[in-house]
């Protein structure tokens, strides 16, 4: 059976302004925290990017070579922290934003880290860094 062909359904007016990848919730292991406690301990980091693509950037056919690939993102982001300690979240982030960005086809960017087990009244604390 031929797949049913969807091309020119969709009206000018609904035609998409925006394409948008993502890796939400990343549970990474980091050595991080500038307090004594913190230090040579590693903590549950989560790692959120949202990554706006352009139009040719982003897979219109269902062919894995012309896709984004998302293992890059938690490969790299586990390669950045692996064997290194940082003392602020906004290190952390700073370093994933500019891996993200300097990748060819990003129009827009927000990259968000937090740490979930800080304190017992708050579900995490964290930092966030957008291109908007």
């Amino acid at each position: 059976m031929d797949p049913v062909s969807l091309d020119g359904l969709v009206p000018e007016l609904l035609l998409p302004r925006t394409r948008r990848i993502l890796l939400q919730d990343f549970s990474v292991p980091v050595d991080i925290g500038f307090h004594e406690f913190e230090v040579g301990n590693p903590q549950r980091i989560f790692v959120s990017v949202e990554i706006w693509l352009d139009e040719a950037s982003f897979a219109a056919e269902d062919v894995v070579s012309t896709a984004w690939d998302y293992d890059f993102l938690r490969t790299e982001i586990l390669r950045l922290v692996e064997g290194r300690r940082y003392n602020l979240q906004e290190t952390l982030a700073r370093e994933i934003y500019t891996l993200v960005a300097a990748r060819a086809g990003v129009k827009g960017l927000r990259v968000a880290t937090s740490k979930p087990d800080v304190y017992p009244d708050c579900a995490a604390v964290g930092v966030e860094l957008s291109s908007f």
